[in-house]
């Protein structure tokens, strides 16, 4: 099979879909990779590391995107990329489409087949592709919430992890799966005061019994979220629904009420953030204020650290790109249900019901799909 790695062109994205040992075991079984120049030389990895591996180098995405079976990124496509997808061809990457209707019609209008990231299962019904970036960016919340709110980037002045005499920062944490467990596991380390607050009692449980009373862990009601984000230094948004947009848990109110200098930081933006004042930022530009408290909601937070955020996704992601380069396509989803809860869009359709749902468009089930 032909697959092909486009250079990622969102803002300050560095990410790669493919490093040359990917690229090698894909060599290895027969396949043929054409990788964009200069696709992965923001992370450490020259063109000349990609050909030592096996690929071949292409001048620029429109002849990646032109030769490619299979197409694999790491962000979601661009307007100019919707626009090289074709029919038969299949796009494996982060895709985020339930807030996105533009992107979702760009993929209709292409009629490729896309598969998502962030919407492949697993035996326990986890998302194992999501769940790298999950962890980077749980990190990376606590981490850019102790910049934001240092005096110079608009914040309140304080150090999380206070010092003696002086409390440590109050950091509240909204949802407690990947990314919110990895959030309080860094917060908790920096002595900071932290609660966690999640709708599961199970979810609830099992953080109270990892941090042994080091961190609050409070059933997520209405009136404990106005409280604790009111209360608090520091609100990191950690909530998903697989495919769904992000529910809308802290309202322009709450954020009215909480002190000035104040953080957010919404790691889930790319669903359409759970504050309701969020709206997507970049690198270049990450923050703004609303009511004097400092908004954080990049939209690929972990493209700050591209390569450790590189490496880990394809240790996840590249059993299933062997899978589909393998089999192809509808094969591979056949006989993987857990790769084929990833289809999103195939030729003109939505697939996935929660993304249908979300774009107040109609879906096609699955099943017949995959029967042809």
């Amino acid at each position: 099979m032909q697959v092909g790695v486009p250079k990622e062109v969102k803002v300050h994205e560095y990410r790669v879909g493919l490093i040359p040992a990917s690229v090698r075991e894909l060599v290895q079984r027969g396949h043929h990779v054409l990788v964009e120049t200069g696709a992965g030389m923001g992370i450490g990895f020259p063109d000349a590391s990609y050909t030592d591996a096996g690929a071949t180098i292409a001048p620029d995405a429109a002849a990646v995107f032109a030769a490619a079976d299979l197409v694999i990124k790491v962000k979601e496509p661009q307007p100019a990329e919707w626009a090289q997808l074709r029919r038969g061809q299949m796009l494996f990457t982060y895709l985020h489409l339930a807030p996105d209707r533009k992107q979702t019609e760009g993929l209709l209008a292409s009629a490729c087949t896309a598969i998502a990231y962030e919407t492949v299962t697993d035996p326990t019904s986890a998302l194992p592709l999501l769940a790298p970036m999950s962890e980077v960016a749980g990190r990376m919340a606590i981490q850019v919430g102790a910049r934001c709110l240092e005096k110079e980037a608009g914040g309140a002045g304080i150090l999380l992890s206070g010092v003696p005499g002086v409390s440590p920062g109050r950091i509240v944490v909204l949802g407690g799966g990947v990314v919110g467990s990895n959030a309080a596991r860094i917060a908790a380390g920096m002595r900071a005061q932290v609660t966690v607050l999640d709708r599961n009692p199970r979810v609830l449980d099992a953080l109270d019994r990892e941090f042994a009373g080091r961190v609050a862990t409070v059933f997520a009601t209405v009136e404990a979220i106005e409280q604790a984000v009111i209360e608090a230094d520091l609100v990191v948004g950690a909530v998903l629904i697989p495919g769904a947009a992000a529910p809308r848990l802290v309202s322009r109110a709450m954020v009215a009420a909480m002190r000035p200098g104040s953080v957010l930081v919404d790691v889930a933006i790319d669903q359409g953030g759970c504050f309701e004042t969020s709206r997507p930022t970049s690198h270049a530009d990450p923050t703004y204020l609303v009511d004097g408290v400092v908004h954080y909601c990049v939209t690929n937070m972990p493209g700050a650290v591209a390569k450790t955020s590189t490496v880990a996704l394809n240790n996840a992601t590249l059993p299933y790109i062997l899978q589909l380069a393998d089999k192809g396509f509808p094969a591979a989803l056949a006989e993987n249900p857990h790769l084929a809860q990833g289809l999103n869009v195939h030729a003109g359709h939505v697939v996935h019901p929660a993304v249908a749902q979300a774009c107040g468009l109609a879906a096609l089930p699955l099943p017949k799909v995959l029967g042809g």
